[in-house]
């Protein structure tokens, strides 16, 4: 019997679940260290509306923080909110026993400001998307 190759543009969490746990489980043998896989996530909120305008989004996991998101509108920027944002989530990292962070950002994001952060890049992937880099970065937190 062949095994029948089924693509899915809307997995069903039960799929998800049927791939992930035999992969945590393979990886938690092989690395000798149990997945501790958490949530991170900071919230701006617009106090006068009342509504969630930006924020980061992220996770722990193998003592390490990584940063899936970043963002800000227009008008918090270049104001000390991202900084603020970022010592935040490391602090939490640290708390949580991590010893590094990482993340990527395209070249029309923001290497800069990640580089000002004490980030460097350890890897680029070019024409992602056409005609532009992705940069992956990495601190260390210790």
């Amino acid at each position: 019997m062949l095994p029948v190759l089924t693509l899915f543009d809307k997995p069903d969490p039960a799929a998800a679940q049927a791939i992930h746990a035999p992969l945590l489980a393979f990886n938690n043998a092989a690395s000798g260290y149990p997945f501790d896989g958490k949530a991170l996530v900071i919230s701006v909120t617009d106090p006068n509306a009342n509504q969630l305008v930006g924020g980061l989004w992220g996770s722990t996991s193998y003592g390490w923080l990584h940063v899936d998101m970043l963002i800000l509108p227009e008008s918090l920027r270049h104001r000390g909110f991202g900084s603020q944002l970022m010592r935040q989530a490391e602090e939490e990292a640290v708390r949580r026993g991590c010893r590094g962070a990482y993340l990527d950002t395209f070249d029309f994001q923001a290497r800069g400001f990640y580089e000002r952060l004490g980030y460097s890049v350890f890897g680029t992937l070019e024409d992602n998307p056409p005609g532009h880099s992705r940069f992956f970065l990495r601190k260390s937190l210790c």
